[in-house]
């Protein structure tokens, strides 16, 4: 059983090193993909509105974290940390905003719509985007379509937060 978990845990990093790898080479090749049309930011409060819609059909699986306490950039109090979102036809991510917590989310597949308080217009995420998310940024998300959409979560999570430890 050991060894089973072992290979799986070497197959899911091997994994999430192609997919950060693809995250950065997409980002770079489409560095308007997955955002806010130019035309369309507004200050933020003036775009799409809060949604008080709970957290549906999300799978929120916490991969890996590094303590940034013990890296050379030593940044107390905070988490690198890698997640993996599964979220199904119809899912939403509720409401939350990124002012104490910077991440960029990778759309491995499927495709999902980010509602952002600084956008006029939703935002459809497609496989292969990459979604910055950093201060001012306040916004809630919705699989619309019909199979599921799985995304890679990396952000700097506040240690403090740790009972919150799946909050979007």
């Amino acid at each position: 059983m050991q060894i089973q978990e072992i290979q799986r845990s070497s197959a899911w990093r091997a994994l999430v090193s192609a997919g950060v790898l693809t995250a950065a080479v997409a980002f770079g090749a489409s560095a308007n993909a997955a955002t806010c049309p130019s035309d369309k930011v507004v200050p933020d409060g003036k775009g799409q509105k809060m949604s008080t819609a709970a957290a549906k059909d999300v799978k929120d699986v916490v991969r890996s974290t590094t303590d940034l306490a013990n890296e050379p950039v030593g940044v107390k109090g905070r988490q690198f940390r890698l997640r993996q979102l599964d979220i199904g036809p119809g899912g939403i991510v509720p409401w939350h905003s990124h002012d104490n917590r910077p991440a960029m989310i990778y759309i491995v597949s499927g495709e999902i719509v980010e509602y952002a308080s600084n956008c006029a217009v939703p935002i459809v995420h497609k496989a292969g985007d990459v979604a910055p998310e950093k201060k001012g940024t306040s916004h809630w998300w919705q699989n619309t379509g019909t199979v599921p959409a799985v995304l890679i979560s990396v952000d700097l999570f506040p240690v403090a937060d740790a009972k919150m430890e799946h909050m979007m």
